[in-house]
C-alpha cells in the first residue's frame, strides 16, 4: 500500500469513530443505548442485520471457502436467506406484539416473560458468553486481514498479527463503547455500503483482469471449483443445523427488532437481509476466493482475499477495498459486542441488584462493561486459529443450549422453566464438551447436531413433569 491508500484508510477509521462520538452525545439514556429510541428505519435495519450477520469473519470464512471448494461455498450463507425469512415469517409478529406490551431490551427480556427470572438469567449467561467468543473471532478476521495488507511482518520485533489484534480491536471497542446501538446500526449501513460497492466494482473486476479474464480463470482452477454441487451433504446439513437456528436465539437480532419501530419495519428488514446475504453477498465472497486460488498456489485458505488485495488492486483503490473489508469485520464485531454487554448489563448486573440504577448510572456501566467485554475478546482471539471456526464454535454453543427453550417458548404452551433450564444447561453441556475435548461427532454430524437434540430429549419431560415451575 502506498500513501494515498494509507490515507484513504486512516480517513476512513476517523468517520467511523467519528459517529460513534455523534451518538455518544445523542444518548439520552439506555434505551437509547441498547435499542435506539425503537425508531429505527427497515433500510438501516436490515443492512445492519446483513452486515452484522456476514461481516468480517463470514466475509473472510466465505473467502477461505472459495479458496479451498470452490463456489459450492456460497451455500453457508444460503443458510441466512433462509433463517432472515423464516424468522420473518414466524417470530417477529410474536416478538414485537410482547415488546409493545413491555418495551423489552433483550432476548433474555423475552424469555423472561415466558419462563421467569431465573431461566432468562441463564439465557444471558450463555448468550454473553457466546457472543464474547463470537466477538473475538471477529477481532482475528481483521487483525488477520490488517496483517495481511497494511502491516509488514513484524513490528518493533512483535509479530504483526499480534499487533494488528491490539489495533483492530481498540478501534471496534472505541466507537461502541462510545455511541451504542445506534453508532453500530448507522456506521453498519456505511460499511455494508463500502463493503458491498468496494468488493463489486473494485476488487473482483480487479483480480478477474490481473488472471486475464474468466477463460484463463477458469483454467487455472480444478473444474470442480466452477460447481455448486462441491460439497459434501453432511456439510451442509451441518451448515444449516448450527447456523439458521441463531436467528432464532441471537441477541444482536433481537436488540435490532425492538429498535423497529413496528412489526411491519421489522419484517422489512428481515426480508432485505437476507436477500442481502443470498445471492449477494454468498457469490462475491466465495469468487473471490476463487480468484485467489488461481493467484496463488499455496497459502492459507484465510489469507486468500487479504493477499489478492494486496496484490490485484492499483493505488487509491487499494485503500478503499482494505477499508471495505475493515467495514465488515467491524459492522458484526461491534453487534457482538452490544450483545454480549446487554446480556451481562441488562439481564445480570442490574437484575441482580438492589435498587433501580439511576439513567446515567446505567448508560456508564453499560459503556464500562463493554470496554472490559472488548478487552477480553482481544485477549481470547489471541487463542483462535482460524476465523471461521471460532464463529461456527460460538454458534454451535448458543444454539444448542437456547434453541429448543425458546421454540417450546414461542410454539407449545405446555413448556415449563424447569425444562428451559434443564435443556439449556444438558444442551449446552453436551457440545460444549464436544467441542472442548476435541471429540468428533458421530457420523460426521456437528456437535451441535447432538446438543440440540439431547435439548430436545430433556426439554420435553422434564417440562411435563414440573408444571409448577415459574412461568
Amino acid at each position: 500500500m502506498t500513501w494515498i491508500d494509507y490515507t484513504i484508510f486512516a480517513l476512513y477509521m476517523a468517520v467511523i469513530i467519528g459517529i460513534g462520538l455523534h451518538f455518544f452525545k445523542k444518548n439520552k439514556n439506555h434505551e437509547d443505548y441498547y435499542v435506539g429510541g425503537r425508531d429505527i428505519s427497515s433500510t438501516h435495519v436490515g443492512l445492519s442485520i446483513a452486515a452484522t450477520d456476514v461481516g468480517g469473519g463470514f466475509s473472510i470464512g466465505l473467502g477461505g471457502l472459495g479458496y479451498a471448494i470452490g463456489l459450492s461455498g456460497s451455500w453457508l450463507l444460503f443458510t441466512g436467506l433462509v433463517g432472515a425469512w423464516v424468522s420473518a415469517v414466524f417470530i417477529i409478529p410474536r416478538v414485537k406484539k410482547v415488546d409493545r406490551e413491555y418495551g423489552m431490551l433483550t432476548y433474555p427480556d423475552f424469555l423472561a416473560h415466558r419462563y421467569g427470572r431465573p431461566v432468562a438469567l441463564l439465557a444471558a449467561l450463555i448468550s454473553g458468553i457466546g457472543y464474547l467468543a463470537f466477538t473475538g473471532a471477529q477481532v482475528l478476521a481483521g487483525a488477520k486481514l490488517m496483517a495481511g495488507t497494511v502491516m509488514p511482518e513484524t513490528v518493533c520485533g512483535l509479530n504483526s498479527l499480534h499487533v494488528a489484534l491490539v489495533v483492530m480491536g481498540a478501534v471496534i471497542v472505541l466507537y461502541t463503547v462510545l455511541g451504542g446501538i445506534k453508532a453500530v446500526i448507522y456506521t453498519d449501513t456505511v460499511q455494508w455500503i463500502v463493503l458491498f460497492g468496494g468488493l463489486l466494482l473494485f476488487a473482483l473486476p480487479a483480480a478477474l483482469w490481473k488472471i486475464g479474464g474468466f477463460r484463463a480463470l477458469r483454467d487455472a482452477l480444478p473444474s470442480s471449483h466452477l460447481s455448486l454441487t462441491n460439497i459434501e451433504p453432511i456439510t451442509f446439513i451441518n451448515w444449516m443445523v448450527t447456523i439458521i437456528p441463531i436467528w432464532l436465539i441471537g441477541m444482536t437480532l433481537y436488540q435490532r427488532m425492538y429498535a423497529c419501530r413496528d412489526e411491519r419495519t421489522a419484517k422489512r428488514a428481515w426480508y432485505l437481509a437476507g436477500l442481502f446475504e443470498y445471492p449477494a453477498m454468498a457469490f462475491i465472497g466465495v469468487a473471490l476466493g476463487v480468484c485467489g486460488r488461481a493467484l496463488f498456489a499455496d497459502i492459507e485458505p484465510e489469507m486468500a482475499v487479504p493477499m489478492l488485495i494486496k496484490t490485484v488492486l492499483p493505488v487509491g483503490l487499494t485503500g478503499i477495498v482494505v477499508a471495505a473489508y475493515f467495514s465488515a469485520v467491524m459492522s458484526t464485531a461491534d453487534s457482538c459486542l452490544m450483545a454480549a454487554s446487554g446480556n451481562f448489563v441488562n439481564d445480570l448486573l442490574e437484575k441482580m441488584s438492589s435498587k433501580p440504577w439511576k439513567t446515567k448510572t446505567h448508560v456508564l456501566i453499560s459503556q464500562l462493561v463493554t470496554l472490559i467485554i472488548g478487552a477480553i475478546a482481544i485477549v481470547l482471539a489471541l487463542h483462535f486459529t482460524t476465523v471461521l471456526g471460532g464463529i461456527l464454535h460460538a454458534y454451535a454453543f448458543m444454539v444448542s443450549g437456547l434453541t429448543i427453550p425458546t421454540l417450546g417458548a414461542f410454539f407449545w404452551k405446555r413448556s415449563s422453566a424447569p425444562g428451559a433450564i434443564a435443556a439449556m444447561l444438558a444442551g449446552g453441556g453436551l457440545t460444549l464438551t464436544l467441542l472442548i475435548g476435541g471429540v468428533e461427532p458421530p457420523f460426521g454430524l456437528a456437535a451441535s447436531f447432538y446438543g440440540i437434540l439431547l435439548s430436545a430429549i430433556v426439554f420435553v419431560p422434564v417440562s411435563l413433569l414440573f408444571q409448577g415451575g415459574e412461568q
